[in-house]
């Protein structure tokens, strides 16, 4: 009887499945509510792409689905049972037709601001136009409009909006969409409404958010491009975030945004650091020919944007201990690197480290160094790997997100844009910077990936400059991530320009001196 004891205390233990509406439901009820994904998933410390997986179909589990049907219940039930009218407020007058449906809220609207207070007419109806004391961008089209429609500024004749012209996100509180809008909200080719993705967005006729964010922004500082870059600037972080968001629509791999973290990638204290070696170079050349030479400093162009791709893991880190390295997973490793014997003429692929013995590098070093120690160059013995925290991995998970970036940054260069150039370089830098313990972004905690994209972005540098040592250039120089120094006819090696396979000039300076006495000089370095 002991073991069927156990069996029913086990069986006993199990709680049922928490139970949850299908997944349009789920959508549904969000909408209806007002709420974007960002809000539901701060509430529920989840990811915004989470959110996307539940009401595409996914389930969640454990504590996190008991907190979702929670949210879900409480939602259908202020839906089903609206707030009832205060007692001071007029009752409304009978109406031989039904009652039209309440406006449905708008995640992406935000409340009227002070400047946009309108003149309202007594007794006049809600949906009526109001006069505004300023002309505020048209919720519709982003071409100023005098009036508004319950509290959202919009042309009163469909002949004055322009649909050309997209209006950008809005990240503030929402409010209720106005008639119009709603009657512009885009469909699907089957007829059905596009879904809300959580992203602070613009109308869904809109294809390029960015776009659509800068011309609202200029609209809203009336053409100070200064100002309007500011604001942008600032805004980038979340923009980056709903953009991504909506990228992974549809994607192969779902995000984990809030995953488990080792104590290595934890920082010892508030201002320290964790125990992950990023391999940052800051190089120089200990001797160099003698007599002058011309260096060039050269610029390398979307350092980070281009080290979003990298093999990145998916899910959540997972320790294992060994020598092997799998190639279809990424993480960091504990290593003890090899010698490094080419210190005369190219800097250490692991970056300045004074201290011997094992250290925790992340997945681009790691390849890099196993390319560097392979058949084909040779440079180096291979590394030894002592344990490692790794997950199944892709090279392209932020490709879409990259890709948008890149051709955004290409036309703002072709066209001359410098406002949304400082903004594509925010959103892709700023990405970056925070995606680790910030307070600045909660959508995204991923120490490891930052690590690992700053990693790769180091990596591409010292590729660059075995490129230059391979073509005959003297490499004087490498720092961070997009600074290389070099002597030599440096445009046969790199195409000169502002695209991300591109360099640019940052610095043109002399260096050496002539020797007073040709027979003291050293030896040339033939490397």
């Amino acid at each position: 009887m002991s073991d069927f004891d156990a069996i029913d205390s086990l069986l006993a233990s199990l709680t049922p499945h928490t139970p949850l509406p299908e997944a349009p439901v789920r959508r549904d009820l969000r909408e209806r509510a007002g709420l974007s994904k960002a809000q539901v998933a701060r509430a529920l410390g989840v990811s915004p792409s989470t959110v996307t997986g539940w009401e595409a179909g996914r389930d969640p589990v454990g504590e996190v689905r008991a907190k979702y049907a929670y949210l879900l219940d409480g939602l259908a039930d202020k839906l089903t049972h609206p707030v009832p009218s205060p007692a001071n407020e007029a009752p409304s007058a009978p109406s031989a037709t039904p009652e039209a449906p309440p406006p449905e809220p708008a995640p992406d609207a935000g409340p009227t601001s002070d400047a946009e207070t309108s003149v309202r007419t007594p007794g006049a109806h809600p949906d009526d136009g109001d006069a505004l004391a300023e002309p505020q961008p048209c919720v519709l089209c982003g071409r100023p409009a005098h009036h508004q429609v319950a509290g959202f500024p919009q042309h009163l004749d469909p002949t004055q909006c322009a649909p050309a012209e997209p209006q950008a996100s809005r990240t503030t509180t929402p409010a209720p969409t106005p008639p119009a809008a709603r009657r512009a909200r885009a469909t699907s080719p089957t007829g059905r409404a596009t879904p809300h993705t959580g992203t602070p967005s613009r109308p869904r006729s809109s294809p390029d958010p960015i776009a659509a964010a800068v011309t609202d922004a200029l609209a809203t500082h009336e053409g100070d491009v200064e100002a309007a870059t500011a604001a942008l600037v600032k805004r980038a972080i979340p923009d980056a975030m709903a953009l991504l968001d909506s990228c992974r629509k549809g994607g192969r791999y779902a995000i984990v945004a809030h995953p488990w973290i080792p104590d290595i990638l934890r920082k010892q204290s508030a201002r320290g650091a964790d125990q992950i070696w990023e391999a940052r170079p800051k190089w120089f050349r200990p001797e160099l020919p003698p007599g002058v030479h011309e260096v060039t400093a050269l610029d390398i162009n979307g350092a980070y944007l281009s080290a979003l791709k990298t093999h990145l893991p998916i899910g959540q880190l997972e320790h294992t201990i060994g020598t092997t390295h799998d190639r279809r997973r990424a993480g960091v490793h504990l290593i003890t690197p090899p010698p490094w014997e080419h210190g005369a003429y190219l800097p250490n692929p692991i970056g300045n480290r004074d201290e011997p013995g094992p250290l925790w590098v992340t997945e681009p070093t790691l390849r890099l160094l196993l390319r560097l120690s392979g058949p084909k160059l040779g440079l180096c013995e291979p590394p030894e790997i002592h344990e490692s925290f790794t997950s199944g991995a892709t090279e392209n998970l932020l490709e879409k997100f990259r890709v948008i970036l890149k051709d955004a940054r290409d036309r703002a260069i072709a066209q001359e844009d410098e406002v949304t150039l400082e903004y594509v370089k925010a959103m892709y830098s700023k990405f970056v910077s925070t995606m680790g313990e910030s307070n600045y972004n909660r959508e995204l905690y991923r120490p490891d990936w930052m690590h690992l994209i700053r990693s790769q972005a180091f990596a591409n540098l010292w590729t660059k400059a075995l490129k230059a040592h391979d073509a005959g250039l003297t490499v004087v120089r490498a720092m961070g991530t997009d600074e290389l120094h070099v002597i030599g006819d440096w445009p046969k090696v790199f195409p000169e320009g502002r695209g991300v396979s591109e360099v640019k000039v940052k610095d043109v300076y002399p260096i050496g001196s002539e020797p007073t006495d040709p027979a003291a000089a050293g030896p040339i370095d033939e490397n």
